[in-house]
């Protein structure tokens, strides 16, 4: 990775389009994830709501039950899968567990849940070629195979309840994870860690579960609505294989070469009694990480202490990288079959360029914005933002 500073005079975020005014009746329909859409979405394991002055998680409504209460996040399997659910049943005689056949015969016992599960069926059936998706009604064996993977799939999605801002008047104030408050984004974070856990429980066969976020359209995202991604995969991939073996060989690996070494350098821009961001180094993307200093345990472990400070440093990196910046989001954590000093760690990727003929040919990818540059950059609008109140007091700048 080279950083080329001259080739940077240009904005970061994507050059905003003359804005359209909200119809209001159209608010909370702008797209499949919103909320006055939510029979466009594969029937919903969970959500959380807001509970007094509190917050509570309901699990298992039932189709006609899903306006009773207001979601703040919703988890719902993803309705075309990276690794579909017939994949690992064919593979590795993956089969549905209880809780999630439960689900699946109280949804069907219902007549919008019977009717809701026969129109996604019919979408899926569509895109594979599958005949009998026109069929009126849906035949029985048609609607039986396809509602398992509607109830089993491992491949999910967590989906934040605003498209838009509070308040917002026009189509191009869409809601990030900056928007969110500290404790909305506390929520957000503990809800997809929940579910990576699950499915690295309710599956056997998963080797790693990704948890990932596509932050507008030029980092891959389908909709500008904010949502993350949790998947099960039945390898650990190359990255975590690398990883593992430069651990063996040197265990204190990410101390050294995370925090202490950006504290050497000058690259640190905050942090909490238990997590620090830093201004990551040799990526494809200028970058952020936030690290949690606990290496032993896995996410779901952690105390909700040590949660609560990794977020607050993510959704600060977040609300200082802006909305309009395309970013992916990249969780990396230790895999239950290892057994090695691995943290919970963020990376935040700007993709604030696009990768063309130099880099394809040359393999080496250019940066615009030096880590220096970067850091100070980030430093200095966290300290407004903190003087605004808009992210978390726990957090201590440099």
């Amino acid at each position: 990775m080279w950083t080329l500073p001259g080739r940077g005079a240009r904005p970061l975020g994507t050059v905003p389009s003359e804005g359209h005014p909200l119809d209001p009746e159209l608010l909370d329909r702008w797209c499949a994830f919103c909320t006055g859409r939510m029979l466009e979405t594969t029937p919903e394991i969970a959500r959380v709501v807001r509970d007094g002055d509190g917050w509570r998680e309901i699990r298992g409504l039932h189709a006609e039950q899903l306006e009773d209460t207001v979601p703040e996040f919703r988890l719902f399997p993803n309705l075309f899968e990276i690794l579909t659910y017939d994949y690992w049943h064919l593979t590795y005689g993956f089969e549905p567990t209880p809780e999630a056949q439960g689900r699946r015969t109280a949804y069907l016992s219902t007549p919008t849940g019977r009717a809701h599960i026969a129109a996604l069926a019919r979408i899926r059936m569509r895109a594979r070629g599958t005949a009998g998706a026109d069929a009126e009604p849906l035949a029985e064996d048609d609607l039986e195979r396809e509602s398992v993977g509607l109830f089993a799939g491992n491949h999910q999605v967590v989906v934040a309840r605003r498209h838009f801002v509070d308040g917002a008047t026009d189509d191009t104030q869409s809601a990030s994870s900056g928007s969110l408050t500290p404790e909305e984004h506390w929520k957000y974070t503990e809800f997809a860690i929940s579910a990576m856990r699950d499915l690295y429980h309710g599956n056997p066969c998963a080797r790693f579960v990704s948890v990932f976020q596509n932050w507008l359209r030029p980092a891959g995202a389908t909709f500008d609505h904010l949502h993350k991604q949790i998947v099960a995969i039945d390898e650990l991939g190359p990255q975590v294989e690398r990883e593992a073996e430069l651990i063996r060989a040197e265990p204190n690996l990410y101390r050294r070469w995370g925090r202490e070494y950006a504290a050497a350098h000058g690259l640190v821009v905050a942090r909490t009694n238990t997590a620090v961001a830093l201004v990551g180094v040799g990526h494809r993307f200028p970058s952020l990480e936030v690290h949690t200093t606990e290496t032993h345990r896995a996410p779901w472990e952690l105390a909700a202490d040590e949660v609560r400070d990794l977020s607050d440093l993510l959704h600060a990196c977040h609300a200082a990288t802006g909305a309009d910046v395309p970013t992916n989001e990249e969780w990396h954590h230790r895999p239950p079959a290892l057994e090695l000093p691995m943290p919970l760690r963020v990376v935040l990727k700007w993709r604030i360029s696009t990768l063309a003929g130099f880099e394809g040919g040359t393999k080496i990818y250019v940066n615009t914005i030096d880590p220096w540059t970067m850091r100070d950059r980030m430093v200095t609008r966290l300290k407004a933002l903190l003087d605004e109140g808009a992210v978390s007091d726990r957090i201590i700048l440099g």
